[in-house]
């Protein structure tokens, strides 16, 4: 690690000690009947990578949470990081099996868990023989003591005495691996690196509007590209975190008045659910700044959070960039528009991120720029600090990624005069339902393990609520009597519940002269009529 004079290598971590100085005896978290201030949160931090130490972790051994948006979850973004070591922030809506798959690709040493999940650990547990340690959070569900796995407080309270700090080597070293639905089928770890961290989290509050008084709420989870950072950021600025362990529209609501929340973040499925529960109305959300991301917002959900006075940041971005990557600038220009011209201008994806600099391309299949008219339709391509350092343990599937020295995104989007992009399809074969990422390869994969099945094709298809949804193109095996709920619950069953195909449709696929199925004839005809081929939630 270089450290002198004039260079320091950048760690998020750093944010924490600071605020801890500064403001020791500020509120840093609140969930529930529970408070820590600054100090006490840096406290147990400190026990937290101390125990972890103790526990045989080094630098570079991976730490694994399967933790909801609880306090524990955002010390897990700083202890294992404290001593150099890697976190895996797990999805905690994934199946069993998609969770076996993660521990054992990134060699898990330690496993923390919440007790809701208790019954997954011990189902996986002969599966997953890399994990030395398994650590329970008992919050709102009782410890379950047949596991006979340490209590996370009594965790804490194993750390030695003193001050425990071995940080990466480097500021280019990895911190966090975030796993996300690969083209394949099979999950990427995405590496995120200490220095695009520190960055990405700085960006966050400058584009947000963030200092010591802003209030967060945790309405994103923080498995999501770590929170697109504000796990840091909020942090950083001596901000108080308020935790929340599920999203519910009238809890949300009811933590902005009693919590004076000032920002939050979250998908456009969030927003359609706030504005359409009953406990919206004569809500006033003048005070909050939302910043929305994970798919494209419809116009009318912007409009209508607006209309309750929310103020609407819209971002756009992927695991691979740390969360957002562009961001829909406001233009004084728009001040003479009408709301409804503004919600127009503010669903498009935008410029390039403070911390982006110019890093944001759209480009044809030469790595040209496409023309700035709003009309042709390129890949949209990215590089910068907020940029992961490789997918972890995939040498081939980085390569990919990074032909021609930038980041490939897999999005089509035009590209207008003013310099704003907007998506308008994918190029991988990716759904984006509600902010999940949702592989139609995997999907397939296990449709096909149904002996009834003789041959499966997945796209997203248009919904008013998620954005879009899986939705299956079946051939049966001759003499077959599968049914649409039969093969829906099959998946479920094998898969996160997200994953799932929420439609069947049997009969015939269309297919090439080689006996290729022609997805796109099944996307063309599912989503005829609407103005591009991938959006956020419309209700």
């Amino acid at each position: 690690m270089v450290d002198n004079v004039y260079f320091k290598d950048l760690s998020p971590v750093s944010f924490l000690d600071r605020s801890a100085y500064v403001y020791p005896d500020k509120t840093a978290i609140t969930y529930g009947e529970k408070e820590y201030t600054y100090s006490e949160f840096y406290s147990r931090v400190n026990k937290l990578a101390g125990a972890l130490k103790n526990s045989g972790v080094n630098k570079g051994d991976r730490v694994a949470f399967l933790v909801p948006n609880i306090p524990a979850m955002l010390e897990g973004h700083y202890g294992p990081l404290k001593i150099g070591a890697v976190l895996v922030a797990i999805n905690i809506r994934l199946s069993a099996r998609e969770i076996t798959y993660i521990l054992n690709h990134s060699g898990a040493k330690v496993l923390v868990y919440d007790s809701e999940y208790a019954d997954i650990v011990k189902n996986i547990a002969s599966d997953v023989p890399k994990v030395e340690r398994y650590v329970q959070v008992a919050d709102v569900f009782p410890l379950n003591e047949e596991l006979n796995h340490t209590e996370y407080e009594a965790f804490l309270d194993s750390a030695p005495d003193g001050e425990h700090r071995d940080p990466v080597d480097s500021e280019s070293d990895a911190i966090t691996i975030n796993y996300t639905s690969g083209t394949t089928g099979l999950p990427i770890g995405v590496q995120y690196h200490s220095r695009g961290a520190y960055l990405a989290a700085l960006g966050e509050i400058l584009e947000i509007g963030m200092n010591f008084r802003s209030n967060y709420l945790w309405t994103l989870p923080m498995f999501h590209c770590n929170g697109w950072c504000f796990t840091w950021g909020v942090t950083a600025v001596g901000a108080t975190h308020v935790c929340l362990r599920r999203v519910n529209p009238p809890e949300i609501y009811d933590l902005i008045k009693s919590k004076n929340i000032s920002h939050m973040c979250c998908a456009p499925t969030i927003l359609t659910s706030m504005y359409s529960d009953p406990s919206s109305d004569g809500q006033d959300l003048s005070k909050v700044t939302i910043m929305t991301a994970g798919a494209p917002p419809a116009p009318q959900v912007i409009r209508s959070m607006e209309q309750m006075g929310a103020y609407i940041l819209h971002t756009y971005g992927l695991t691979e960039t740390y969360g957002p990557h562009t961001i829909c600038a406001i233009q004084p220009s728009w001040d003479s528009m009408t709301p409804e011209e503004v919600a127009q201008m503010k669903s498009k994806q935008g410029v390039p991120y403070i911390i982006a600099d110019t890093g944001l391309r759209v480009v044809d299949e030469h790595m040209k720029d496409i023309a700035k008219d709003g009309q042709q339709m390129g890949e949209v391509v990215m590089r910068g600090n907020n940029v992961m350092s490789g997918y972890f343990d995939d040498t081939d599937a980085s390569e990919t990624a990074f032909k021609g020295g930038w980041f490939h995104s897999g999005d089509i989007a035009v590209w207008h005069q003013d310099g704003y992009i907007e998506l308008q399809d994918r190029a991988k074969d990716v759904i984006i339902s509600g902010g999940e990422n949702i592989s139609s390869q995997e999907v397939e994969k296990v449709i096909m393990e149904h002996d009834g099945v003789l041959e499966v094709s997945v796209v997203g298809v248009p919904d008013e609520r998620w954005g879009e949804v899986p939705k299956a193109f079946i051939t049966t095996r001759e003499g077959s009597t599968v049914t649409e709920s039969e093969i829906i619950e099959f998946t479920r069953d094998r898969i996160a519940h997200f994953k799932a195909p929420k439609s069947i449709e049997f009969g015939p696929l269309p297919k090439t002269a080689t006996g290729k199925i022609q997805k796109y004839i099944l996307r063309e005809k599912e989503w005829a009529g609407q103005e591009k081929r991938i959006q956020g939630s419309t209700i």
